[in-house]
């Protein structure tokens, strides 16, 4: 399977947009992934906490893990030890655990915040509302060992790419909203491989791809 040329090839349609590539390897086993890796890519996100530990404990230490599944609170400990980005941020609960994790491991963990942005009952994620409540410096200044850094998201499930480009809009000019008052969120993770190009025209600048690098998905 040609991984490196996929990736080779999406990142030349991202050039000099200022888009980072966060390649998507569930399921893949760690000889996909050292493929890519030796060819010097080092930046893979996985949505299950045991098979990312898995991964961790079997890669080589300087790669960019990138965390983007749904985290329940009970098993943010087994990512804190090295997680370098946590997507999925859906609770005030949540942020409060990965800080607690965090700091037995003297680390300050980035996080996005996921906010619920599709029309479907499937997805996960915070509303307007309780993002900017989180955001309120009162909050955040008890939580030293993470460093809100953006915000995630998911759209709804369909082929109407009119759909798709008004969900990622509203995200984008939220977003755009929370950085005019907080200056550190630079990271704006939307777009996934049958969309990311619609979401970069409507202002990604991260994007998860995973079946257009590493082919369909495999089922253990």
């Amino acid at each position: 399977m040609a991984i490196v040329e996929n990736i080779q090839f999406i990142e030349k349609e991202i050039e000099g947009k200022g888009v980072t590539l966060v390649a998507v390897s569930k399921t893949k086993p760690v000889e996909m992934l050292m493929e890519a890796y030796n060819a010097g890519f080092k930046r893979f996100g996985e949505n299950y906490v045991q098979e990312l530990v898995d991964k961790y404990e079997q890669m080589p230490k300087d790669i960019e893990w990138h965390f983007i599944g749904h985290l329940q609170s009970n098993k943010a400990k087994y990512i804190a030890p090295f997680v370098s980005l946590i997507h999925s941020v859906d609770s005030l609960k949540l942020l409060q655990e990965i800080n607690k994790q965090a700091a037995k491991h003297n680390r300050v963990i980035d996080c996005l915040l996921q906010i619920y942005i599709a029309e479907e009952d499937t997805k996960s994620g915070m509303t307007e509302e309780e993002c900017l409540e989180i955001l309120k410096a009162e909050t955040l200044e008890k939580l030293p060992n993470v460093r809100i850094v953006g915000l995630m998201g998911m759209t709804t499930l369909t082929d109407d790419e009119t759909q798709i480009r008004k969900e990622f809009k509203k995200l984008k000019d939220f977003y755009s909203e929370l950085c005019t008052s907080h200056s550190k969120l630079i990271t704006l993770s939307m777009g996934m491989s049958g969309d990311y190009g619609i979401a970069i025209e409507e202002g990604s600048n991260m994007i998860r791809v995973g079946s257009k690098i590493f082919g369909g998905r495999i089922y253990k």
